[in-house]
C-alpha cells in the first residue's frame, strides 16, 4: 500500500519541496513512513500514560498523533527555511566570486564551478550539482533553472533569472553580477535595520504573553475560587431578610473548569503569538514556531507560580479560603 495516497496532494507537494530544500538525502515515501512510525509509537505511549489520568486512550492517541504530525511537518518546513536563509546570505559572495572569475577571462561554466567554495556551504552543494549537470552536457540556462527550483528561494530565483537574461542577451555578465551582488548586500542591510526597528514590538509581545497573560489568568482564577467559596457559604434567604435589591446565590462553575480554561487559552495564545513574533521579526510565521514550546512552558509555569503564591498569601493573611 502506497502511504502517499492517503496524504492530500497539496501537503505531499509541500513535503517534497521542503525535503529537497532542506538537503535531506531521503525519498518522500521513506520520510513519511518514518514520521508515521515514530508518531504511532509516541502517541501509543502518551495514550497509555493518559489512561492513568482517567482520560480516554483513543482520544489521547488521536490528539497526540495529530499534534506529532503537525510538529514533524513544521519541523521539515523550518529546516528548509533555515537552509534557504543560509544560502540567501552567502549568495552575494558567490556571484561576486563568479564575477571575479569572469573578469579573469574564464568561461561562464568554469567561472561557475570555480566559485564553489566550502565557506559558502550549503550553497556549494547546489553549485556542484548544477556544475555536474553542465559538465554532462545540459544547457547552462536549463541547469540554472533547475538550481533555482531546488533552492526554492524567491530572492535567488530572481537573481538567477536576471543572470539567465544577461546570458541570453550576451551582455557584460561580470558587471551585471557585481552590481547584483552589491544590490543584494544593500537589501540585506536594510532588512537588518528593519528587524532592529521592530525589536521593541517583539519584546512587547513576548512580555505580554509570557508574563502578563499568565499573571492575570492566575489572579483571576484565584478570585473566582474566592467568590465561589464565599457564595457557597451564604444562606439562601439572606438577600430577602436584608432587603437587598439583588440576590447572592452559589456559583455552579467549578474551580477546575477555570484552571483548564485558563491553560487552554494560554496555550492557544502562545501558539498565535509565536507565529506573530516570527512574522514581525523575520517576515515569515514559520520562524516563530521555535518559540512555541518555550513560551508555553514559561507561561504555564508563571500561571501556577502566581496561583500558589496568591493562594498561600490569602490563606495565611486573610483566612478567606478554607
Amino acid at each position: 500500500m502506497n502511504i502517499l495516497k492517503l496524504i492530500p496532494k497539496k501537503i505531499e507537494e509541500n513535503y517534497e519541496k521542503n525535503i529537497v530544500s532542506s538537503g535531506m538525502k531521503i525519498s518522500l515515501e521513506k520520510y513519511i513512513l518514518k514520521v508515521v512510525f515514530i508518531s504511532l509509537i509516541i502517541a501509543a505511549v502518551v495514550s497509555v500514560g493518559f489512561t492513568f489520568l482517567k482520560i480516554s486512550p483513543i482520544l489521547s492517541f488521536l490528539v497526540a498523533f495529530f499534534i506529532l504530525q503537525l510538529i514533524f511537518y513544521f519541523r521539515i518546513s523550518l529546516l528548509a527555511s533555515t537552509r534557504i536563509k543560509k544560502m540567501e546570505d552567502v549568495f552575494p559572495d558567490f556571484i561576486q566570486l563568479m564575477s571575479s572569475n569572469l573578469r579573469a577571462g574564464i568561461t561562464v561554466d568554469r567561472a561557475f564551478l570555480s566559485s564553489a567554495r566550502p565557506e559558502l556551504a550549503p550553497l556549494d552543494e547546489e553549485i556542484q550539482k548544477t556544475g555536474a549537470e553542465i559538465v554532462t552536457g545540459k544547457d547552462i540556462i536549463f541547469a540554472f533553472r533547475n538550481m533555482a527550483d531546488r533552492i526554492n528561494s524567491e530572492k535567488i530565483k530572481k537573481t538567477i533569472s536576471l543572470i539567465m537574461s544577461g546570458l541570453k542577451a550576451g551582455g557584460n555578465i561580470s558587471t551585471l553580477l557585481e552590481t547584483t551582488a552589491s544590490n543584494m548586500r544593500e537589501k540585506e542591510f536594510l532588512e537588518k535595520r528593519v528587524a532592529s526597528n521592530v525589536l521593541m514590538y517583539v519584546i512587547f509581545i513576548f512580555i505580554a504573553i509570557a508574563f502578563g497573560a499568565p499573571l492575570l489568568f492566575g489572579l483571576s482564577s484565584i478570585l473566582v475560587e474566592i467568590i465561589i467559596k464565599l457564595t457557597s457559604q451564604l444562606p439562601s434567604a439572606q438577600a430577602t431578610s436584608m432587603n437587598l435589591p439583588f440576590a447572592l446565590s452559589s456559583i455552579s462553575i467549578s474551580p477546575s473548569f477555570i484552571i483548564y480554561f485558563s491553560l487552554l487559552f494560554l496555550v492557544v495564545t502562545d501558539v498565535i503569538s509565536s507565529m506573530v513574533i516570527g512574522l514581525v521579526n523575520k517576515g515569515d510565521e514559520k520562524y516563530g514556531l521555535r518559540y512555541i514550546f518555550p513560551l508555553i512552558l514559561l507561561s504555564i509555569g508563571i500561571f501556577f507560580a502566581v496561583r500558589i503564591f496568591l493562594y498561600k498569601f490569602l490563606v495565611e493573611s486573610f483566612a478567606i479560603i478554607t
